[in-house]
């Protein structure tokens, strides 16, 4: 009797995960064996409709502008789904490419011991949310330090217009959210005037407005510095980009425990990592690195920010 063809062990493995035998594969190895590409050419030939998977037609949702592919045999499910960029995605993304190609990006770091503004909030939360109706948030407190450092470093709240270099003498701060229809940024126009509550308040009524998708045009357009806290989604550091035409963006991050040497001695902190990215055409390293450390000093110390020192 004729000895059955010899099966090489990857056309083996091939052929029992595809269910089929030796006599359905035609052999043509050297001595009759049967080799992997044997058993691919399986697949290329007329099979048992047992053993062929039927596909569906690509499906079109005229609603959700979506396809599908889809396995009707219900072993495999390898859907998917293809939708439209919204229009604000769109500008998103035109804007962040526009940084990467036209700023000379570069990013600093720090990291600031919020214990002292913790301290500060448990001590007046009541007493503040009382009179103001709002609470008070970490938030406010970064953009009261950012506008004192940005007057002492006035190139980071400035921006490159054509040849000339724009001084701005206010500071509209934006504000990243998380909304319905993804981060957006609502400006707090001239915070130098604000109050503590003024931003809180203010931030509030951005993020319900986001969250609705009832945010206007005029709530997103102009600012002269950015402020996004990445923490608030347990980012723990970041590079955040640049929002032109301004020349630089403050990144906040979560708050985690860790031990820090204090005079001498091992302390477990609440510490935050910050990040500045910065246009390096118009800020020095030094004047990006001093920022960010003045930010950190005055919020390690915020009673400095009621003093003015």
């Amino acid at each position: 009797p004729s000895q059955p063809p010899r099966v090489m062990p990857a056309a083996q493995r091939l052929m029992d995960e595809r269910g089929l035998s030796s006599g359905q594969v035609v052999p043509s190895g050297p001595g009759g064996r049967i080799l992997k590409e044997d058993v691919l050419a399986v697949g290329t030939q007329s099979t048992p409709a047992a053993t062929q998977p039927k596909v569906r037609p690509v499906l079109e949702t005229s609603s959700a502008s979506a396809t599908a592919l889809s396995n009707s045999g219900g072993e495999l499910s390898r859907m998917e789904e293809v939708k439209p960029l919204s229009m604000i995605r769109r500008t998103i993304a035109a804007r962040l490419v526009q940084a990467q190609q036209n700023a000379a990006l570069l990013t600093t770091f720090n990291e600031v011991n919020m214990q002292p503004i913790m301290d500060l909030r448990k001590k007046y939360r009541d007493a503040f949310q009382e009179r103001h109706g709002v609470k008070l948030g970490f938030m406010s407190f970064f953009a009261k330090a950012s506008v004192e450092a940005l007057r002492r470093f006035p190139s980071v709240n400035a921006e490159i217009r054509g040849n000339n270099i724009v001084y701005r003498h206010y500071h509209d701060i934006g504000i990243a959210i998380g909304g319905g229809k993804g981060l957006v940024v609502p400006v707090l126009r001239n915070v130098e005037h604000m109050s503590f509550s003024d931003v809180e308040r203010s931030i509030g009524d951005f993020a319900k407005k986001a969250m609705d998708n009832r945010l206007m045009p005029d709530d997103l357009e102009g600012g002269t510095f950015t402020i996004s806290n990445g923490g608030v989604y347990g980012s723990m550091l970041s590079t955040p980009i640049v929002n032109p035409p301004q020349s630089a963006i403050l990144g906040l991050h979560a708050i985690q425990e860790r031990p820090m040497a204090v005079d001498g001695k091992v302390v477990v902190l609440p510490m935050m990592y910050l990040a500045l990215t910065y246009d390096h055409r118009i800020i020095d390293g030094r004047e990006a690195v001093t920022f960010l450390r003045v930010v950190k000093e005055i919020c390690e110390d915020p009673t400095r920010l009621f003093l003015e020192v």
